[in-house]
């Protein structure tokens, strides 16, 4: 089975070319709310990662749209169609970070926020790899491992958004836990989508080996 992706004609090799762009694009945005929250008044960010966010919605669709013209696909449709969506929903929230973070005018960085977004960007980047492996998985060894690094990523991710809630409810600033409270849980679901992603690789690895 070593050599099950072998065959793939150029048509069907683009579908995989798109999904790897995409994985590259949550990495993108991933840093830009990195750097987002170390310079929250340059309103460029916001810009940025809203940019990113419409960018990867257009490559999304163009992976649905190959998938209903192609007959042969290199991995099974519904594998790809979760893994394009679980990818889109993992920038969807990092696009909903930006978002409350501008409409709630947060000037200055909540606490745990930029370990959390460090985090993501290391969890974007263990998706990525994960993608430009599936054109022709060599070492399955080293796939799970990948994928249980996200798994250990976003633990790290729930044990700082556990750390952040139990400090923000010692304020007795009402408003402020509620603005707080609804960033920190965004960003834990953005790490959550992509343990999601890593999930169904995982089920791809065993399928095929």
């Amino acid at each position: 089975m070593g050599l099950w992706l072998s065959w793939i004609k150029p048509n069907e090799k683009e579908l995989l070319v798109i999904l790897d762009n995409l994985a590259k694009k949550a990495v993108e945005t991933s840093k830009a709310v990195m750097i987002l929250f170390s310079d929250l008044n340059n309103t460029e960010h916001r810009q940025k990662i809203h940019k990113l966010e419409t960018e990867a919605d257009v490559l999304t669709r163009d992976i649905f749209t190959e998938l209903n013209k192609t007959f042969i696909t290199p991995l099974d449709r519904e594998d790809m169609q979760r893994i394009a969506s679980k990818i889109d929903d993992v920038i969807d929230f990092m696009d909903g970070i930006a978002a409350r973070v501008y409409s709630y005018k947060i000037t200055a960085s909540p606490p745990y926020c930029e370990e959390m977004a460090k985090e993501l960007v290391k969890a974007t980047k263990e998706v990525e790899y994960m993608i430009s492996k599936l054109k022709h998985i060599k070492d399955t060894k080293d796939m799970i491992e990948h994928c249980r690094n996200t798994s250990k990523i976003e633990h790290v991710v729930d044990d700082l958004y556990k750390e952040a809630i139990q400090e923000l409810f010692e304020s007795d600033d009402a408003i402020k836990i509620i603005k707080l409270k609804d960033i920190y849980e965004t960003m834990e679901t953005a790490s959550d989508r992509c343990v999601d992603v890593a999930d169904v690789i995982e089920d791809i690895v065993l399928k095929y080996t």
